[in-house]
């Protein structure tokens, strides 16, 4: 299935002044910046045509990949001044580039490359910035069998305050964190058929107006995961997973099992 990736948002929690114009896609977390590990991700489960949905910085992606050095990631020879690769990343890769404007929202930058996902029975789409070691496959499969127009990965809620609970006279009688309640979030990871165009009015979003929509019909499906989610909507959040991956810490790196040995 194609890939639809959004990386072309400014990312303003992310950026560390305004002379800092790279996008957040582009953040590093290790060598390699977050919008690799995402199509990393998908590549793992087979999923090697993307799709980029560029805007800000959009220059930076590519020429992230038209620079692309492989030997960052992956073990070679030198003989005789020469690299022979042992392995590869982005070979067998087909990435489509497409500017779908500085300011357009998620469900505008979907309709502007509508016409690389027609033919498409279902597709993927992903905001190009969270990592999780979720079942893809599982994610995939339990959405084909059903008759629903989308599906969203939904996940706990990631904040670390507490819910209280109290009476009139203010007497607390509980303290829940948020994660503990029975609430989920987007996970931003999304399978989609092609009726979530029928939604998306212009300059509409995926979420509030498709998915919304999809919702009142009884066609969004969601996949509650507990599993390993993280987003990098910060520096900080960025700067966890860069030293999570520093330390071996790498758990959405489900590629690794394939080769043996760590990228």
């Amino acid at each position: 299935m194609k890939v639809v990736l959004f990386c072309g948002g400014y990312g303003m929690r992310m950026r560390n002044g305004m002379a800092d114009d790279v996008p957040k896609p582009m953040q590093m977390v290790g060598p390699r910046p977050l919008l690799w590990h995402v199509m990393r991700y998908y590549a793992h489960f087979g999923h090697t045509e993307f799709v980029l949905c560029l805007g800000y910085g959009a220059h930076h992606i590519k020429d992230f990949f038209l620079t692309y050095q492989e030997t960052a990631s992956n073990d070679f020879v030198l003989r005789d001044g020469k690299v022979e690769l042992l392995s590869t990343d982005i070979s067998d890769w087909t990435i489509s580039f497409v500017n779908t404007g500085q300011d357009s929202p998620i469900g505008e930058r979907l309709r502007r490359v509508r016409h690389l996902v027609e033919g498409e029975e279902m597709f993927l789409a992903n905001y190009a910035d969270v990592l999780t070691d979720a079942p893809l496959d599982e994610i995939v499969n339990r959405f084909s069998v059903s008759d629903a127009g989308a599906s969203m990965m939904v996940v706990p809620p990631q904040s670390s305050f507490h819910c209280v609970d109290m009476g009139e006279d203010g007497r607390v009688s509980g303290i829940t964190p948020v994660s503990n309640l029975p609430l989920w979030e987007n996970g931003g990871y999304f399978v989609l058929r092609q009726d979530v165009f029928d939604h998306l009015p212009a300059g509409g979003d995926l979420v509030q107006d498709a998915c919304g929509e999809l919702a009142k019909e009884g066609r969004l499906l969601a996949y509650p995961y507990r599993g390993f989610w993280q987003p990098a909507d910060t520096v900080k959040e960025r700067a966890a997973l860069d030293a999570a991956y520093a330390q071996g810490d790498r758990p959405w790196m489900l590629w690794e099992n394939d080769a043996g040995a760590p990228a």
